[in-house]
């Protein structure tokens, strides 16, 4: 391999990276810019050690043809581990955070520039160019044809008057994770005269299921012996 083609690959890795790397940075994710460069750079450098050791058996054996059954060279060993070696970046880079998990779509495209590293490397520029406008128009433009497409949860607010203040709480956290909807915030009523009564007023913000209306869940709570009323907040 020549020294100018090793140099325009080495500079097209690090154009790849940047370019899918500035998308995330510019997103503030976990891994950027810096990290995404270097991810598609050493890949590239691997899949071209790889191409050297090939070059390097091919011609020790023409000049020591009785070498020939003990050389080997695996052209695809060192770009396997660099797949899934490129795993644990991806997974510092999820967060589990309050029942969600982030960072999911950043993990997803450190292991893309991984492989796009070793198309560059091996010196499929084709491939190497197309798979990195696929890329990119995934990340820039398909997040917000994805929100409006397969939205698939509505947020919703409920003002819930109830008595039985202790046992109530823990049926409606039983009820709700039996509809598979996620509790995001509890707002209790802070109220001197509702602490002399029976009753107490809570306001809970939910995330529901698409397909759960918003008026079936108030009714199904209005079954409860211990709601007194619940409404939806606009």
């Amino acid at each position: 391999m020549l020294a100018y083609e090793v140099a325009i690959r080495l500079v097209l890795a690090v154009i790849v990276g940047g370019l899918i790397g500035y998308e995330r940075e510019f997103k503030n994710r976990p891994a950027g810019f810096r990290t995404h460069i270097l991810v598609c750079l050493g890949a590239a450098v691997t899949s071209m050690i790889q191409l050297y050791s090939i070059q390097d058996t091919t011609n020790i054996i023409l000049h020591h043809p009785e070498l020939q059954g003990a050389l080997k060279a695996d052209i695809g060993r060192l770009g396997a581990q660099v797949i899934t070696g490129v795993g644990f970046l991806g997974a510092g880079t999820i967060i589990h955070e309050k029942g969600s998990v982030k960072g999911l779509t950043t993990a997803a495209s450190i292991w893309t520039v991984a492989c796009i590293g070793l198309a560059v490397g091996l010196g499929y520029y084709t491939l190497t160019i197309l798979s990195t406008i696929c890329v990119f128009i995934v990340l820039v433009f398909f997040k917000t044809f994805e929100a409006r497409l397969f939205k698939n949860t509505n947020i919703i607010k409920i003002e819930i008057l109830y008595g039985n203040k202790k046992n109530m709480v823990e049926k409606l956290e039983q009820y709700f994770e039996g509809m598979s909807i996620k509790v995001k915030t509890i707002d209790f009523s802070i109220d001197d005269e509702e602490e002399n009564l029976d009753y107490s007023t809570t306001i809970y913000t939910i995330v529901a299921p698409r397909h759960i209306k918003s008026n079936r869940i108030v009714q199904k709570l209005c079954t409860f012996e211990e709601i007194y009323k619940a409404n939806i907040i606009e």
